[in-house]
């Protein structure tokens, strides 16, 4: 199962185009609360209903851990980092768009790899920041901002399934 975390202050655009484009690719990926309620609130005030909670959640059969940026507190929410470190010490995949590479920075998950970020964020990847639109560096993929979302969408398509699968969505959704 592939996982994508919500808080509150989520951007819309990253979060929702990700969801569809990988569920259009036949990728199951289940919605996290981190707030503690299922129903989480984005930048631009659009409301989402999570699949579920953190803390009722069994990551056990997480594939790939994926998080929207944003203005939100994901860096801050322990059970969240925990499941980061572990997924990332495992050489498990971990994609982050906009702000959220700055909390696989802090977390020290980018060591060794290139990664990019939305401007302003940089300092948090340290050594790791490549600029670049959509950068995939060993186990993570990072992209730039919302205007990315659907090429940070694709490369979490190509990565899981394959270059056919990603073709067959992009030429779908006539990207």
């Amino acid at each position: 199962m592939n996982y994508l975390f919500l808080d509150n202050g989520f951007e819309e655009i990253e979060a929702i185009t990700t969801i569809d484009l990988l569920r259009r690719a036949n990728i199951a990926v289940t919605t996290v609360s981190i707030t503690g309620n299922p129903m989480v609130l984005g930048a631009h005030n659009i409301a989402v209903e999570a699949d579920g909670l953190i803390e009722r959640i069994d990551f056990s059969d997480a594939e790939m851990l994926i998080l929207p940026g944003g203005q939100t507190k994901l860096g801050e929410c322990s059970a969240l980092c925990d499941l980061l470190v572990a997924h990332n010490e495992a050489d498990k995949p971990i994609s982050a768009i906009c702000a959220a590479p700055a909390v696989l920075g802090k977390l020290g998950i980018l060591k060794g790899k290139q990664a990019t970020c939305y401007p302003g964020f940089q300092d948090a990847l340290g050594e790791s920041y490549v600029g670049g639109l959509v950068v995939e560096s060993k186990n993570i993929i990072t992209a730039k901002g919302p205007g990315l979302s659907s090429d940070f969408a694709f490369c979490i398509i190509e990565h899981i399934k394959g270059s056919d699968a990603a073709d067959a969505v992009y030429d779908a959704a006539q990207y």
